[in-house]
């Protein structure tokens, strides 16, 4: 019976979502080193783990998977400058037992899989408040005079010009290193507020105020410099590469108590006046390719309500690709205020996808959506993601398209099927090579319709592929996809 009721629910939700899912949108999930999932694991294990993650992952239309590779001033890869993290291998320091380059190795996953691979890293958190010993080689033993203490963690400071070079060191690093597609910040910038506790950089803003005033906007230029500093390296370095940020939910409390410019209708805290992050700067002035505000209330939520959040951040900040940060279990623990039935999920997505600048959405955490609480991983499944998407485009990075597939050729394998098969379209620049291709399929007599995710038959990086049961008249459309997902014109195939 509980089975038929999460089943009915899921049908009752999907009613409200619109007939078909975007052509182009972001369905991401991030997975996390400081749950301690990998903890007291061979890499075999946890290889073994991510593998199947990543498969159910992609079997409910996930994209792009936000992998987190710095939490500490430490690495889940083979680094030039930080040593191996404790959320790894139980110590900081110490390698993995066989060798393995967890970067390297979910790269090399997530494109099998027809998914991105973005590189998520904390850049001014050099301690959290469980770890006892520091190795050697870390940044905040070599440099002592760097980081400040605060609530029992170690900040680098962020007011120091060294701390600014070295973490654009170590983004450099892994894009010089790794195909990631991405660079991922999350929402930790100045130390979440603690009652009782001043921050410890006084005397830094007293000998180099740089002719601000008050201590708050020179912390907030701080974070500034440093926003504006990754994304020129990620720009000189991998010109396709993308740089987005996951910050708090609440940009700033808004003084009228409604939504407007300067903040929305909440009360809690605030990226732009308790972590001197000021998102809006951010996106006004190009430095951020993407933003994923981490909306994890729910409808209802006195101090913040989902619906009250999304609203502002579609029309406040929409200069640049916006996409939602859904908390999955907190999402099926409530029910719809409006539908006592059903827990949110449905709800949620409705809005979501009614809102104009919100072109999707990403998953916390990859392991919850994996567990499938509430059925929300089945809803994304045969719902909300039910059709293969593309990637939102970035034409303010790059509008040009690549070359179209060169010298198809089809092949009968068997008495209802067929090979196809092409080439690589030719191409000058890296920012024009073809990495994927989109095969779209249409029956006798059906409307060509290259707009309509209901038309594709699948996303892949293979130069072929096998086309089952097809009747006669059926045509297949093939076109080439760049890093940034502009299309090619397409290729028609009787």
């Amino acid at each position: 019976m509980k089975k038929i009721f999460l089943l009915l629910a899921i049908l009752i939700g999907s009613l409200t979502v619109f007939a078909s899912n975007p052509k182009r949108e972001f369905r991401g999930a991030w997975i996390q080193c400081v749950n301690g999932q990998y903890l007291n694991k061979t890499p075999q294990q946890i290889r073994t783990m991510l593998s199947s993650q990543l498969d159910t992952l992609q079997k409910c239309g996930i994209n792009a998977i936000l992998f987190q590779v710095r939490a500490e001033g430490d690495a889940l890869y083979k680094s030039s400058y930080e040593p191996w993290s404790r959320y790894l291998t139980g110590e900081q320091g110490v390698a993995p037992a066989d060798g393995w380059d967890p970067l390297a190795w979910m790269v090399e996953q997530c494109h099998q899989r027809e998914m991105e691979c973005h590189a998520w890293i904390n850049p001014y958190r050099a301690k959290t408040k469980g770890t006892k010993t520091m190795a050697y080689n870390h940044y905040a033993v070599k440099h002592p005079d760097r980081y400040f203490e605060y609530d029992n963690l170690y900040i680098f400071n962020p007011a120091l010009p060294e701390n600014r070079t070295f973490t654009c060191m170590v983004i450099e690093d892994i894009l010089q290193n790794y195909d990631v597609d991405g660079i991922h910040i999350d929402d930790y910038f100045y130390p979440y507020p603690v009652d009782g506790e001043e921050l410890p950089d006084q005397a830094f803003f007293k000998k180099d105020p740089r002719g601000f005033k008050d201590i708050n906007d020179w912390r907030r230029d701080n974070v500034n410099l440093l926003i504006k500093d990754i994304h020129n390296i990620v720009r000189i370095t991998k010109p396709w590469c993308k740089f987005g940020v996951s910050p708090f939910g609440i940009y700033r409390n808004s003084p009228s108590g409604k939504n407007g410019k300067d903040g929305s209708a909440t009360h809690g805290k605030q990226n732009y006046d308790d972590l001197y992050a000021d998102i809006v700067h951010w996106v006004k002035q190009g430095w951020i390719d993407y933003n994923i505000p981490q909306v994890y209330w729910n409808f209802g939520t006195k101090a913040a309500d989902y619906g009250v959040l999304l609203n502002w951040w579609n029309d406040y900040c929409g200069q640049r690709p916006l996409y939602i940060g859904q908390d999955i279990e907190r999402t099926v623990k409530e029910a719809d205020p409006n539908n006592p039935n059903v827990h949110q999920m449905f709800a949620k997505y409705e809005l979501q996808r009614s809102l104009p600048n919100i072109q999707g959405s990403c998953q916390w955490y990859a392991a919850a959506c994996v567990a499938n609480p509430g059925n929300y991983r089945t809803a994304l499944e045969t719902t909300y993601h039910k059709t293969p998407a593309l990637q939102p485009l970035m034409k303010f990075i790059d509008d040009k398209a690549p070359g179209k597939p060169a010298k198809i050729k089809k092949v009968r394998y068997a008495d209802d099927g067929m090979l196809i098969s092409w080439q690589e379209p030719k191409y000058k620049d890296e920012m024009d090579r073809a990495i994927q291709y989109v095969v779209y399929r249409f029956e006798k007599g059906q409307k060509i319709d290259l707009e309509s995710s209901e038309n594709i038959l699948c996303i892949t990086h293979n130069t072929s592929i096998k086309v089952p049961e097809f009747n006669k008249g059926t045509i297949h459309i093939i076109t080439a996809l760049d890093h940034l997902h502009n299309e090619s014109k397409p290729v028609k195939i009787k």
